[in-house]
C-alpha cells in the first residue's frame, strides 16, 4: 500500500513537499516514481529514482525545480517541489516500479498510491 501526503494549494512561486509511505512490504529493491494527472489529460511522468537513490531522472517540465529522494529505512519517497507554476496543478501519484532501475512509462509501475491534489494559483 502506498499513501501520499503533502498536497495542497499554493501560489505560483511557492513550494510543496510530497511524501509517499509504503507499507505492507519492503520496496527498497525497486525504483520509485512520481506521476501526475491534470483534468482531461493523461497520466504524466514527473520524476523517478533508482532502488538505492543513486540515479534520478526528471521530466523536462520540472527539471531544476523538483527533487525526488527516498529513505529506504523508512520505506518512503519524497518530491520537493519549488518554484511551482499553475501548470503544475494536478493529482500527484507515487508508484513502485517492477525493476531496480529508473523507468518513465506508467506501464512499468506495479503499485500506485491514491493520489494527492496539488493546486497552484497564479
Amino acid at each position: 500500500q502506498l499513501v501520499e501526503s503533502g498536497g495542497g494549494s499554493v501560489q505560483a512561486g511557492g513550494s510543496l513537499r510530497l511524501s509517499c509511505a509504503a507499507s505492507g512490504r519492503t520496496f527498497s529493491s525497486y525504483a520509485m516514481g512520481w506521476f501526475r494527472q491534470a483534468p482531461g489529460k493523461g497520466r504524466e511522468f514527473v520524476a523517478c529514482i533508482s532502488w538505492n537513490g543513486g540515479t534520478t531522472y526528471y521530466a523536462d517540465s520540472v527539471k531544476g525545480r523538483f527533487t525526488i529522494s527516498r529513505d529506504n529505512a523508512k520505506n518512503m519517497v519524497s518530491l520537493q517541489m519549488n518554484s511551482l507554476k499553475p501548470e503544475d496543478t494536478a493529482v500527484y501519484y507515487c508508484a513502485i516500479a517492477g525493476s531496480l532501475s529508473i523507468r518513465t512509462a506508467p506501464e512499468d509501475y506495479k503499485y500506485w498510491g491514491q493520489g494527492t491534489q496539488v493546486t497552484v494559483s497564479s
